[in-house]
This record gives C-alpha cells, sequence and structure tokens, in this order.
C-alpha cells in the first residue's frame, strides 16, 4: 500500500508540474490556428452572414519584394 501511495504522489507531482506547460502549449496551439485561418481568409467564410460586414481588404504579393536590390 505504502508503494502505491508513493507512486500516486509522484504522478500527482509532475501532473502538478506538467499541467500549466500543456495549458499554454494548448493555448498557443489555438492561437496560431486562429492566425493561420485569419492569413488564408477562412475566419470570414465560417461566420454567417449578416448586414454590417467589415471591409475586406485584399494583399498582393509582389515577385521581388518591397526592398530595391
Amino acid at each position: 500500500m505504502n508503494l502505491f501511495l508513493d507512486y500516486l504522489t509522484v504522478i500527482a507531482l509532475f501532473a502538478f508540474v506538467a499541467l500549466p506547460a500543456t495549458v499554454g502549449l494548448i493555448r498557443e496551439r489555438r492561437i496560431t490556428r486562429q492566425l493561420r485561418d485569419a492569413e488564408r481568409g477562412e475566419a470570414a467564410r465560417r461566420e454567417p452572414h449578416s448586414a454590417a460586414r467589415p471591409y475586406k481588404v485584399t494583399r498582393h504579393s509582389y515577385p521581388k519584394g518591397w526592398a530595391k536590390a
């Protein structure tokens, strides 16, 4: 019984230490997914259509970039 409590204590301490890192990792993945969806423009397609929609700006990619070589 004592060995079981020792293992249980170690597992509980590991979970206590690993929980904040796991929550942070999940939050970072959610934010990354939201940024990627916004960059692709998928967030606007998933939202229901309403009368008051923001103006959509299109971005053009230039082959050589903005810097002059």
